[in-house]
């Protein structure tokens, strides 16, 4: 979580005494040298976002080779010891959370599709992301409420109870440091005619935070392109305030661009992964930092800068899911997921 402790104004006088030599004519004077006093200090507002987040198995089962099973008999920081270096030494981690979280027996949804999936764990699974370093979620994908409103309710007291905040489509997180604020609107977009209702919420966030980023949730899945509609809908929401997106739901990598200055990661794709035994094996880490200056008598904080590092990763390692991201060592493949990432390589592998 985010802490700094500003520097100390610094009014010490440096006086430098001569010795006064008494004669008829002459007698040295005290030079005195004042300092400058510090005006602005500099810091960084750094940010991990990751793509999908699923820490439960399908109608809570515990099979054998299960994520349930894992969490079962596994410690907690099991899931995210890997990466937990990254997501401890930032000022916010933020991961779209995929199941609902809740000790109730709870009934599911009616889904009208084929194949159909309903995710949900016991809510200690919470503890998984607290021990990562996992500070914020967005609820707003398609199994939060698997489990109807009662879910949705479970769910949400689930991660009050750890300290872990959420965001919703009508629920907006704002994240500040030292009196910067950014804005984390999650929205759903599953057809650019709801790029609308994010651009409402970009225009309201603009009155109460200094930097907004919309992580939102669509598009089909398992397509390493994205669609011309959500090309469209991602630079509108550009062209009307957002100062960041990021994309999830494809649960494979797309690629990014800069449009108009503006960075636009279309899918994150998956991250620590329970909902297959076999997810593709790529994703990325995505590191964001906003280099600031506070006016140390004013108060007024200043964007200098803003930077972007991707961090290659296996979703998993060995044969099947383990379900522990990885950050993938081997130079060869982190050069083709970068490149993929690019626009310069149709495939991440």
């Amino acid at each position: 979580m985010c802490s700094l402790i500003w520097g100390t104004y610094l009014y010490e006088n440096s006086v430098s005494v001569t010795d006064v030599v008494e004669s008829d004519e002459v007698v040295n004077e005290v030079s005195v040298l004042e300092e400058e006093p510090v005006k602005f200090v500099d810091f960084d507002f750094n940010f991990s976002f990751v793509g999908d987040v699923l820490i439960a198995s399908q109608k809570n089962q515990t099979v054998s080779g299960s994520f349930n099973e894992y969490a079962n008999n596994k410690s907690s920081d099991y899931f995210f010891e890997k990466v937990s270096s990254y997501f401890k030494d930032d000022d916010y981690t933020i991961a779209n959370l995929e199941n609902v979280l809740s000790d109730n027996k709870l009934k599911e949804i009616y889904k009208d599709y084929n194949p159909a999936f309903w995710f949900y764990s016991r809510t200690s699974n919470t503890e998984i992301l607290r021990s990562g370093g996992v500070d914020v979620v967005s609820l707003s994908n398609n199994h939060y409420g698997d489990y109807g409103m009662q879910g949705q309710i479970d769910t949400k007291a689930a991660l009050d109870t750890v300290g872990i905040l959420w965001g919703y489509d009508d629920k907006t997180v704002y994240l500040e440091k030292d009196g910067y604020i950014v804005a984390l609107i999650c929205n759903g977009l599953w057809g650019e005619w709801q790029a609308d209702s994010i651009i409402s919420r970009i225009k309201e966030a603009e009155q109460n935070s200094d930097f907004q980023v919309v992580y939102y949730h669509g598009g089909k899945e398992r397509l390493h392109k994205p669609e011309d509609w959500k090309v469209r809908a991602s630079r509108k929401l550009v062209d009307n305030g957002a100062d960041l997106v990021i994309g999830n739901h494809p649960h494979v990598l797309q690629p990014m661009e800069n449009y108009n200055g503006v960075d636009i990661i279309y899918s994150l794709g998956n991250f620590c992964f329970g909902g297959n035994t076999r997810p593709e094996n790529r994703t990325v880490l995505l590191q964001y930092k906003l280099s600031l200056s506070k006016d140390i008598e004013s108060g007024v904080v200043s964007l200098k800068s803003k930077s972007l590092n991707l961090v290659p990763c296996y979703v998993y390692t060995g044969n099947l899911n383990n379900y522990q991201p990885t950050v993938i060592s081997d130079v060869g493949e982190v050069e083709k997921v970068l490149d993929f990432m690019s626009g310069n390589r149709e495939l991440p592998y």
